[in-house]
């Protein structure tokens, strides 16, 4: 039988649409277990300052339709340190708390690692992210509704690059992954996309765009924010030197890829998992992160979850898929 009474939920890094789905799930798996909720605000930071708030129903009502976070989100340099993690374990054992849920990625997944291991304290990890870069599931909370931003924004830029025959470069988010890049390209039918794990480089973009269609009115190139060139601007310049016939244009879509309702997809997604980590807890699981497997829930060590992407690798097939497309 679980000794596990009193649980403390918390978001940390980049925020991701869905996230207040899971937190709602995991307050209410909670309470539905008959256990207090205990919610941190302000990520790892709060959880060394204390910052904490008791949850229950109604703090959570109304909130699944909500991007962004109700717990808000931070960035800790302090909970790198040895000190700042027995500050947080500190200030969860003198309020009682057994047992803690965090929701984030790869550096969230990371300090939740060293931590239990350091104090042997419970801890059940969601993937809160937008890069869907963690090994251990298919999707990530806030890809799906990320990539369907970057569609429809890309999706206007085409409007107006018809208009005035003009070549967009548009950078998207993902860090040192592509996978934001690889799937909304497809979307939307780009000409070109460039990914960290493909590297085309300017010769491979040229060659791209020397052999493409010439009829065609306006082209669209993806450019992931960790591409070898290194960014959207740095492409924008090297076409304009190779090609100044080319009208030119760069887009970069930054946080409003962040932003805004989760879809259906990320508020179910999000509330399997929270569900699933309070049930964890109870169940003995620690260390691990929630994931989803060919529509399986399965728990995966952090270790092998922040060692990236086992969940949707980008193959020769996928490469392939964007040049037969491209064409």
């Amino acid at each position: 039988m679980s000794e596990i009474k009193n649980i403390a939920v918390l978001t940390s890094g980049g925020d991701a649409p869905g996230m207040n789905a899971a937190i709602r799930a995991v307050v209410r798996a909670g309470i539905y277990y008959d256990l207090t909720v205990t919610g941190v605000l302000r990520g790892y930071e709060g959880l060394i300052c204390g910052d904490f708030i008791p949850m229950d129903r109604k703090s959570v009502a109304n909130i699944i339709q909500r991007g962004g976070t109700i717990l808000k989100t931070a960035r800790s340099d302090n909970f790198r340190t040895v000190e700042g993690r027995q500050k947080a374990y500190d200030h969860l054992i003198s309020n009682g708390i057994d047992a803690l849920v965090v929701i984030g990625g790869d550096g969230t997944f990371t300090g939740a690692n060293l931590f239990t291991k350091e104090h042997n304290f419970p801890v059940i990890g969601l993937p809160g992210t937008i890069d869907n870069d963690l090994a251990g599931t298919d999707f990530t909370i806030g890809y799906d509704t990320a990539i369907n931003t970057v569609v429809n924004a890309i999706d206007k830029i085409r409007d107006t690059a018809e208009s005035h025959d003009r070549l967009f470069i548009v950078e998207v988010m993902g860090r040192d992954s592509g996978l934001i890049a690889l799937r909304s390209g497809i979307g939307v039918g780009a000409e070109a996309i460039m990914i960290p794990e493909a590297n085309m480089g300017v010769e491979g973009l040229a060659k791209r765009l020397e052999y493409g269609r010439k009829d065609k009115a306006s082209k669209i190139i993806i450019v992931a924010e960790g591409d070898e060139i290194g960014g959207a601007f740095n492409v924008g310049e090297v076409l304009k030197d190779r090609f100044p016939n080319y009208d030119i244009r760069v887009s970069v879509l930054g946080h409003i890829q962040r932003g805004g309702k989760p879809s259906c997809m990320d508020r179910v997604l999000a509330s399997r998992f929270g569900v699933s980590a309070v049930e964890g807890l109870l169940n003995g699981h620690s260390g691990e992160m929630v994931g989803q497997v060919n529509r399986e829930i399965l728990f995966t060590p952090f270790d092998h979850a922040i060692k990236h992407i086992d969940a949707e690798e980008v193959t020769p097939a996928w490469l392939k898929l964007v040049e037969i497309l491209s064409l």
